[in-house]
């Protein structure tokens, strides 16, 4: 648009912080109708001195086009200790719930389902089941540690 109305390739070139007006010109000035007709309207006037006229490029006032009001996408944050459940394709959803067992260490277990309402009943029957688990096996630990101190001392 700067060529269009006016602008000089070398300041143009400058603004845009490049080397060389060449590369400018390879990228940026794309030819348009006005600019061949106002180039068509200086060779005339130059050649066989006649007064022909330029054509004027008409500026638009912009139209307000304020966006909607933005309010970002919020997702449902779930409490710890409750899984999460993820769309896999739109036939199946996975639950995932990974707590921390009686050894010390993570352990994922997984469900899946075809709807989400399943998908959520599912999860919590599991994390249930795995809470149960774990709570037996620690309790199983504890009492094999009171039963032989021995082994379990540092």
């Amino acid at each position: 648009m700067a060529l269009e109305n006016g602008m000089d390739i070398k300041s143009l070139s400058a603004m845009l912080g490049h080397i060389s007006s060449e590369t400018t010109i390879d990228i940026y000035s794309h030819i348009t109708d006005i600019m061949r007709q106002q180039a068509a309207v200086k060779i005339d006037r130059k050649i066989s001195g006649t007064e022909a006229k330029i054509q004027r490029v008409e500026v638009q006032s912009r139209v307000d086009t304020t966006p909607p009001d933005f309010e970002p996408y919020k997702p449902k944050c779930r409490k710890s200790g409750t899984g999460c459940v993820t769309m896999i394709n739109d036939r199946l959803y996975e639950g995932r719930y990974t707590p921390t067992n009686a050894y010390g260490k993570r352990e994922a277990h997984n469900i899946y389902a075809k709807t989400r309402e399943e998908c959520e009943e599912r999860l919590a029957v599991m994390i249930a089941k795995v809470k149960t688990e774990i709570k037996a096996e620690k309790k199983r630990l504890k009492a094999m540690e009171e039963s032989s101190p021995i082994m379990f001392k540092n």
